[in-house]
C-alpha cells in the first residue's frame, strides 16, 4: 500500500480529530484560527496513516512472494528506510534497517522483506521492540537457517526536547540459527558497511 492507496476510515479521523482541537486549546492555541481550522483533520488522517501498519499483516505479505529455491546463502537487504513514531512521546524516530536471511527451502520476494519493515514501522514502536518483530516474524514465516536485523536510527524525543542531542544514532541488533556464529555476523556485518 502506497500513500495514493490509502483511504482514511472518516469515523476514526473525526474522532482524532475531535481530540486533537481538545489538545490545542488546551496548550493555549485558538483551533478556531484559520491557520488551524482543519488541522484537526489534517492529523487525524495522518496518523491514521502512520499507523496504518495495525491494520496489515506482515506473515501474509512474505507468503504472498513465496518460492521453493535451494539457496543457502546469505541473503541481504540493506538500507530500507523507515519511519516510525516512539510510543513514549509521539515523535518520530526514522533511519534504516539492514535485514538477512539464510533461506531453508524457501525464498520470498525482496520487496517484501521491505513492506515488512513498513508495517512494524508503521505503528506506536520502541526500536528494540521492532527489531525483534521484524526478526520474528521472519523466522517464523520462512523457517530460514538464520535471521539477522539491524536497525540505525536518529530520535527526534533525543533530538527536540530531554537532551537534545542532534548527532545522537542508536543501533539495535538481533539474530536467530546460523548468525548466533560470530563469523556469519561479521559477513552481514561487512555486507551492510562495505567494509
Amino acid at each position: 500500500m502506497n500513500l495514493q492507496d490509502f483511504t482514511p476510515n472518516h469515523a476514526t479521523t473525526a474522532e482524532v480529530g475531535t481530540h486533537i482541537k481538545d489538545i490545542l486549546s488546551r496548550i493555549g492555541e485558538d483551533p478556531e484560527r484559520d491557520g488551524l481550522i482543519k488541522t484537526p483533520e489534517r492529523v487525524g488522517k495522518a496518523f491514521q496513516f502512520l499507523c496504518k501498519g495495525y491494520k496489515e499483516d506482515p506473515e501474509a505479505i512474505l507468503r504472498a512472494a513465496l518460492f521453493e529455491e535451494d539457496y543457502r546463502q546469505m541473503v541481504v537487504v540493506k538500507d530500507i528506510e523507515f519511519y516510525s513514531l516512539c510510543e513514549h512521546h509521539l515523535l518520530p524516530f526514522f533511519g534504516k534497517a539492514h535485514v538477512a536471511y539464510i533461506p531453508n527451502g524457501k525464498i520470498t520476494g525482496l520487496s517484501k522483506i521491505a513492506r515488512v519493515v513498513d508495517v512494524f514501522a508503521r505503528r506506536l514502536q520502541v526500536q528494540e521492540r521492532m527489531t525483534m518483530q521484524i526478526k520474528d516474524c521472519i523466522q517464523h514465516t520462512l523457517n530460514p537457517l538464520g535471521v539477522m536485523v539491524v536497525v540505525e536510527a536518529e530520535h527526534m524525543c533525543m533530538q527536540m526536547r530531554g537532551v537534545q542531542k542532534q548527532h545522537s544514532m542508536t543501533t539495535t541488533s538481533d539474530f536467530t540459527g546460523a548468525f548466533n556464529r560470530q563469523e556469519t555476523r561479521e559477513e552481514f556485518l561487512r555486507l551492510i558497511h562495505n567494509c
